[in-house]
C-alpha cells in the first residue's frame, strides 16, 4: 500500500453561500450615467417616429379627435424607450421637443406637397 492511500482527504464541507443574496446590491449602484449618445437615439426616435405621425395629423381639422391622436400616438413609445434605458426625468424636455420638430416637419412635407406653404 502506499502512503497515500490510507489517507482520506475530506471533502468541503457545504457554505452558506448564496449567490442571489451576494449578487443583489441596489440597481442604482450598478448603474452607469446615461450616455449622451442613448439620449440622442432615443431623440432620433423621437424625431423619426413623429414624422409620418405630423404628415397624417396635417389631414385632421385642428383638435378633433384624430389630430389628438396623430399627436399623443408616440407618446407611450417616448416613455418606454425611456424607462427601459434607464433615462432620468432630466431628458423628457429633450425629448419632447424631438417629438415637437417631428410633428412640424411632418406638417410641413404635407403642406409643401400639397402645394401650401
Amino acid at each position: 500500500m502506499s502512503p497515500t492511500a490510507d489517507k482520506c482527504v475530506p471533502c468541503p464541507q457545504p457554505t452558506n453561500y448564496d449567490y442571489n443574496i451576494a449578487m443583489s446590491v441596489p440597481a442604482s449602484s450598478l448603474l452607469p450615467q446615461v450616455p449622451w449618445a442613448l439620449m440622442a437615439l432615443i431623440g432620433g426616435a423621437a424625431l423619426t417616429v413623429n414624422i409620418p405621425l405630423g404628415y397624417a395629423r396635417e389631414g385632421f381639422r385642428r383638435f378633433s379627435v384624430g389630430w389628438f391622436v396623430c399627436v399623443h400616438l408616440s407618446v407611450p413609445l417616448i416613455a418606454w424607450l425611456r424607462l427601459v434605458n434607464h433615462v432620468s426625468a432630466w431628458g423628457i424636455p429633450a425629448f419632447v421637443a424631438c417629438a415637437v420638430l417631428g410633428q412640424i416637419a411632418g406638417g410641413m412635407v404635407r403642406r409643401i406637397r400639397r402645394g401650401r406653404p
